[in-house]
């Protein structure tokens, strides 16, 4: 029953996703074609698109040349960066150097996926690669040259483009001063990055101590919810797309935050970690006592 009850809502939620761009895009569509810029989003997008392509396609050669294909863990920051920078200097207003809100979004972004990557470079130079990747290959027909770059390269750069649509869109816009939405969506970033970062370096330090072999964080931020990095990913780019108001149709954003937490909530995050615990000693009674997602007071044992 609990399985059942699990897939029901990921089905629901999958409904609503579908639903959801359903409307994003009429409604999108709808503005740029009444403000007859709909050449000029189409060019500058794939300009952004490319760019991205063009940087996942050197990281899959990388990963070629080093036969480990986790290499694309470590360049999913650095895509949206390459993003956020290719919008940047192609914005028709004109490059916005200076204190405004692209300038603070780039910044952002840099900040985010540079921490990123560097946590993920540190653990690959400690660890061998990642199982996933390896059973993803054992699983595969077909040539493993495309089937890598084409599932997992590629994919990755197309979701990496789609979820920077907030950043995309604020630094093609013409550049503004830092509202109160920009202010907002800053204290919000902020909040997310410190979960993440701190929730992290705690995982970090149990997980270097031997004395915790075999155990289950659950302590720190821990206690409050079973996934604080995850939590505090989406809650950064929630951020973002506050930003994204103080500029002109910054809803258009809103696609950024509700692909992210979908994806962590739904597939990529939350439930496959999850299912790597079940089973351990201790997992259940965590699950039933701390939040799975937002930060809450520990249930009652």
């Amino acid at each position: 029953m609990d399985f059942l009850a699990r897939l029901s809502k990921v089905s629901n939620a999958t409904a609503a996703l579908v639903i959801f761009f359903a409307w994003y895009v009429s409604a999108s569509l709808t503005v740029v074609l009444l403000e007859g810029r709909f050449a000029e989003v189409l060019r500058l997008s794939c300009m952004v698109l490319l760019a991205v392509l063009v940087f996942m396609t050197v990281m899959f050669i990388v990963s070629r040349i080093l036969k480990r294909t986790d290499v694309v863990d470590a360049a999913w920051g650095p895509a949206f960066l390459v993003a956020a920078l290719t919008a940047f200097v192609s914005n028709p207003y004109g490059i916005g150097f200076g204190l405004n809100v692209q300038t603070l979004v780039t910044a952002l972004v840099a900040i985010w996926a540079g921490r990123l990557c560097l946590t993920i470079f540190m653990r690959l130079r400690r660890q061998p690669e990642d199982r996933r990747y390896v059973e993803l290959r054992k699983r595969w027909k077909g040539n493993q040259f495309l089937n890598t770059y084409l599932r997992i390269f590629l994919v990755q750069a197309l979701l990496a483009t789609l979820i920077s649509s907030a950043v995309i869109h604020i630094n093609l816009s013409l550049p503004q001063t830092v509202t109160t939405y920009g202010l907002i969506g800053l204290a919000v970033w902020l909040i997310g990055f410190s979960f993440e970062t701190i929730g992290d370096l705690q995982l970090k330090r149990f997980l270097a101590d031997p004395a915790n072999k075999g155990k289950l964080m659950t302590h720190g931020l821990w206690k409050y919810t079973r996934h604080p990095n995850y939590f505090g990913e989406a809650t950064m780019w929630w951020g973002i797309f506050i930003m994204a108001l103080s500029v002109p149709n910054g809803w258009l954003g809103l696609i950024t935050p509700v692909v992210i937490t979908y994806l962590l909530l739904f597939v990529s995050g939350v439930p496959m970690t999850e299912k790597a615990f079940e089973g351990r000693p201790g997992w259940e009674a965590y699950r039933k006592k701390t939040s799975k997602f937002f930060p809450l007071p520990p249930n009652a044992e």
